[in-house]
């Protein structure tokens, strides 16, 4: 049975008081004894991208933590970024011009996603044995692709949907994420995981204390859409929890690793203006990248809390 996001069974406090400021952060923790380790409102370090990183639709890390590697939603270009400075260092073509959303490191090989959930595997980028397989399955263009993480346990990506978890009606109110096999190069047949809107109302609506927070609970409380819409993912190194953002709302979700949501964040527009990546280094460093609207990309750090248990 695919684990859903029952939460009725949990309970709940408040890591951090709500404000009015359109600069506060309203957090909501779903299990008693977690703690969310970064302060998404304020970044340690800020790196501002070339124009040719505007668009910055997608955010992977090297293996060892030291490189940085990103697209952009139209050029097939990885741009390799050094981690302390901001700085590009190569760019190297993969692939035509098309609508890449995601992007993940796995030892010396590049994988990068196209929002039809085409799948791309970069073997030795930028060297002259560079190699491209290209792996297409049943997701397209209506399920609409934008997150793409690595499931280092597990030995597979999570493909998360912006759009429709699948093509089934019993998928209605459902967000999905899909795992693709590194050993077998086969996408699961239906999504691992689910992000329901009404397991997430049946709980929000249990606690009166919660509608205090109106901005996440408007956002949720919704009988025709379902508004959160991944936009990135990404596994965390030391715990295995997974973090969703949806540009969409301006949320990040952190699930666990059954499928339970844990937490839910409510970022500040003002320092995420569109957060389209994620990731995190081996010592639990979190990266979020910032499409610019007119303005730089924007690549933020978030320094992982010591002392504090995720």
């Amino acid at each position: 049975m695919m684990p859903t996001f029952c939460l009725l069974l949990m309970s709940l406090f408040f890591c951090n008081a709500p404000a009015d400021t359109e600069g506060s952060t309203a957090s909501i923790t779903l299990v008693e004894g977690y703690h969310f380790c970064y302060s998404l409102k304020e970044p340690d370090q800020t790196f501002k991208m070339p124009k040719e990183l505007e668009e910055i639709s997608g955010l992977g890390i090297s293996e060892d933590g030291e490189t940085l590697v990103a697209i952009q939603d139209e050029d097939g270009i990885l741009f390799f970024i050094n981690r302390y400075t901001g700085e590009v260092s190569a760019e190297i073509e993969f692939w035509k011009d098309g609508d890449y959303e995601g992007v993940e490191m796995v030892g010396s090989t590049a994988y990068v996603v196209k929002s039809s959930g085409t799948i791309y595997e970069i073997q030795h980028p930028g060297m002259p044995k560079q190699e491209v397989e290209k792996y297409n399955f049943f997701l397209d263009d209506g399920n609409d692709v934008e997150g793409l993480g690595y499931d280092k346990a597990q030995n597979r990506l999570l493909l998360a949907c912006k759009a429709k978890a699948g093509h089934e009606k019993r998928f209605k109110h459902k967000k999905g994420i899909y795992a693709f096999n590194l050993e077998s190069k086969t996408l699961s047949e239906t999504p691992v995981y689910f992000i329901s809107l009404d397991s997430i109302n049946n709980y929000l609506d249990k606690d009166p204390a919660i509608h205090k927070l109106e901005k996440v609970v408007e956002f949720f409380d919704s009988e025709e859409d379902f508004d959160f819409s991944p936009s990135a993912i990404a596994v965390h190194p030391i715990t295995g929890n997974i973090y969703v953002t949806s540009s969409v709302g301006k949320m990040l979700l952190v699930l666990s690793p059954q499928g339970q949501v844990i937490h839910i964040e409510k970022l500040s527009k003002k320092v995420h203006p569109q957060p389209e990546g994620l990731s995190f280094d081996p010592i639990g460093t979190l990266y979020i990248s910032n499409e610019g609207k007119g303005d730089d990309g924007l690549i933020y750090r978030f320094n992982y809390k010591p002392g504090r248990v995720d």
